[in-house]
């Protein structure tokens, strides 16, 4: 390869590595709330359409919880993530076996979390996102557990997150427990194609147990741009070649030494 277009090589893979890292430097959360921290009506509350019905129900700020049996808010609450394991919230989740502890631990985020019963009468969890570029992609991440209810026993088997991104659909990991046990935080990743300028994100909590009420855990939903996958991989197969460049070069001085 001539040294000209080497040149011209480098110059057109450091323009775009110098628009993904603009890109990267320049993300920003689409989500509105998406630590769940700003609510109405106080916090560790059932989540509800209609808030004023009840008084400990509550809304989050930015998103809707609708129940898919038409009750309200469907089984979702919003909950002090380091008072869940006590009698101070309105769900109390399990964190000992036995007398021995299970693991539980608050989110990385700490603060709030959305907890949603994924077998007795779930909600949708939804989300306007606006601001979209039609046709550009978007990277979706957050993070999720898995835990019991007190009171409750039984194994729980792959519970996921069902997201719906516009018309496009995407499943977490699944997560098991044993009796009373919790999954620890994992971290969940996603790529969309927005299709409009404007499209509804949710997540509706899904589960295989035959019983003991599992309750999965949200927190830290980010939504942001990311290049198109052809740049991606433009910039990934200059990297290489010029990686492969730089070995034969070395291999050249030394059989010239």
């Amino acid at each position: 390869m001539s040294t000209t277009r080497l040149k011209s090589l480098l110059l057109s893979l450091s323009a775009v590595v110098a628009m993904s890292a603009g890109m990267a430097h320049a993300a920003t959360n689409l989500v509105t709330n998406g630590n769940f921290d700003d609510t109405t009506n106080g916090n560790n509350k059932r989540l509800s359409a209609s808030p004023t019905n009840e008084d400990d129900r509550t809304t989050l700020s930015g998103w809707t919880s609708t129940s898919i049996e038409g009750n309200g808010g469907g089984y979702n609450f919003v909950l002090d993530a380091n008072t869940a394991k006590t009698w101070d919230s309105v769900i109390w989740l399990r964190s000992e076996v036995d007398g021995v502890s299970n693991g539980y631990a608050a989110s990385a985020n700490g603060g709030n979390i959305f907890a949603s019963d994924a077998l007795y009468g779930p909600g949708t969890l939804a989300q306007t996102i606006t601001g979209l570029k039609q046709d550009a992609y978007y990277q979706l991440t957050f993070d999720y557990a898995l835990a019991q209810q007190v009171g409750f026993t039984g194994a729980n088997t792959n519970n996921f997150w069902h997201v719906m991104f516009g018309d496009q659909s995407a499943n977490s990991s699944g997560l098991s427990i044993t009796s009373g046990g919790f999954s620890g935080w994992q971290t969940a990743t996603m790529t969309f194609q927005a299709s409009g300028t404007s499209q509804v994100l949710s997540f509706l909590a899904q589960t295989t147990a035959p019983g003991a009420p599992p309750f999965l855990l949200l927190d830290g939903v980010n939504l942001t741009a990311v290049p198109e996958p052809t740049t991606w991989a433009m910039m990934l197969g200059g990297f290489g070649l010029v990686g492969f460049l730089a070995r034969r070069r070395q291999r050249g001085s030394a059989a010239l030494a």
